[in-house]
């Protein structure tokens, strides 16, 4: 496992993150984020969806890993905006372990 894994990048970077919400738009791109709203930011999240889906049929393996940073920080953004972090997400896929994805779904229609 990488240092940047051992680390806890993620989890740093959500802390990052929530702090820049309510900085000054001006000097920071998270708060100005913030500052347009809920559509600007899934907008953003729309967008980096799109890039990354074109850079992995594109086949351009360090393009799709630039993409899948940008598609993360994006939705981590909004992750905090909803008063979410990283670790409500980690904790479903905890969940979800070890259940196919048949069966999960199964699960949610009940």
């Amino acid at each position: 496992m990488s240092a940047a894994m051992d680390s806890g990048i993620l989890l740093r970077l959500a802390r990052v993150i929530e702090q820049r919400l309510g900085d000054d738009p001006g000097s920071s791109y998270v708060a100005s984020l913030q500052q347009k709203g809920l559509d600007r930011m899934l907008r953003k999240v729309a967008e980096e969806s799109t890039e990354f889906l074109f850079a992995a049929r594109d086949g351009d393996r360090r393009e799709v890993v630039y993409e899948a940073a940008d598609l993360w920080f994006h939705t981590l953004v909004v992750l905090a905006h909803l008063d979410l972090g990283p670790e409500d997400v980690l904790e479903e896929l905890e969940r979800r372990f070890g259940l196919s994805g048949i069966e999960e779904k199964a699960a949610r229609k009940s």
